[in-house]
């Protein structure tokens, strides 16, 4: 078998795997709704919330790297619990989106309004009782809720093997959001502050967490350190392409509001950096009503966005030598290496 034919034969079959967890996510969804809304009517509400966002599309990162660190360690093409891992991460995904966009106020997601968005309009064009945001955010919250709730519903088909992993990745994400949502109000550029934050919300939660609990459920505990390794690096390089996506990004490509960060100067990892290598982007950080244009130029202009784009291919490099040692099935290490590439080197 060639190197390009082996690369094939297994993102077919990682494919195959992906439109399988699709499809029960989807199904799934589609009983529930009939199921509450028998109820009554608003009762299905929050799953077709669920349901929109994720016909929606996205990336699929998440089960994608828990399906590839399950076949790259020899896990069962067939197998069920595998497919219902990588449903409950998209589900994970679902909640924190939906959550993500209340706390950051985005209005926008895939292009289309967001829960709170679209409820608080719901609720002004009814004439409804009450103020139309905190309604807005109140079915958000619920919405984002019931989707951890799902999450939890197929994970327990891999359960007991991936308690103690599926546990640490929630609490990971839990903490992250809240060290994020307290970087925002501090608004002080700490860069290890920022690491932390992308360590728990992207090296951990998007890359590293899916590769392990597919490994362990192909019992392949052994390649918890590769995955680590490989994992940290390339979840660092996926937050930072997606700090400068929002910054030099668009809103009709993104599917969500483009600049909102430098809007608002939310502390990201990107900036962080900027600041603590430039002091011209500090003084423009600390300066108050300082706009996002006139940032983004900066940014530009110091060639803080091509150190950046330095330090992601050094990750992307970092990465791919975790994995230079470690036992994985033919065409998986290229394949995991392609990978890293694909979500380090994205456009959207």
């Amino acid at each position: 078998m060639t190197a390009v034919t082996g690369i094939y034969s297994v993102r077919d079959t990682r494919n195959d795997m992906m439109e399988r967890a699709e499809q029960s996510a989807l199904e799934f969804l589609e009983k529930e709704y009939l199921r509450w809304s028998a109820v009554d009517r608003e009762a299905g509400a929050t799953i077709e919330s669920i349901a929109e966002l994720m016909r929606a599309g996205g990336k699929r990162i998440r089960p994608e790297f828990c399906i590839s660190g399950y076949l790259a360690a020899g896990g069962d093409p067939d197998g069920r619990s595998i497919v219902s891992a990588a449903v409950a991460l998209e589900f994970l995904h679902a909640s924190a989106l939906i959550h993500d966009d209340v706390f950051d106020d985005s209005a926008v997601r895939r292009g289309a309004p967001a829960v709170h968005a679209k409820y608080a309009a719901q609720h002004r064009a009814q004439g409804w009782q009450g103020e139309p945001r905190r309604f807005g955010e109140s079915v958000a919250i619920l919405a984002g809720d019931l989707a951890l709730v799902y999450a939890d519903i197929f994970m327990a088909d891999a359960m007991p093997t991936v308690t103690a992993a599926w546990g640490e990745l929630r609490a990971e994400l839990m903490v992250g959001q809240h060290l994020d949502v307290v970087a925002a109000a501090r608004y002080s550029g700490d860069p290890q502050l920022s690491r932390t934050i992308a360590r728990l919300k992207s090296g951990n939660y998007s890359v590293h967490r899916p590769l392990l609990i597919g490994a362990l459920l192909a019992s392949r505990p052994d390649l918890a350190q590769a995955y680590q390794s490989y994992g940290l690096a390339i979840g660092e390089a996926f937050q930072l392409r997606d700090d400068l996506l929002d910054m030099f990004g668009d809103t009709d490509t993104l599917g969500k509001p483009a600049q909102l960060d430098l809007e608002t100067h939310k502390m990201t990892l990107l900036l962080s950096l900027a600041i603590e290598r430039n002091s011209e982007v500090r003084e423009l950080v600390e300066t108050p009503g300082t706009g996002g244009a006139e940032l983004q130029r900066t940014l530009l202009d110091s060639g803080a966005s091509d150190e950046v784009e330095t330090h992601i291919g050094d990750l992307v490099a970092q990465g791919g030598a975790a994995l230079a040692d470690a036992d994985l099935e033919p065409g998986w290490r290229a394949e995991l290496i392609s990978l890293a590439h694909a979500v380090a080197y994205r456009n959207k």
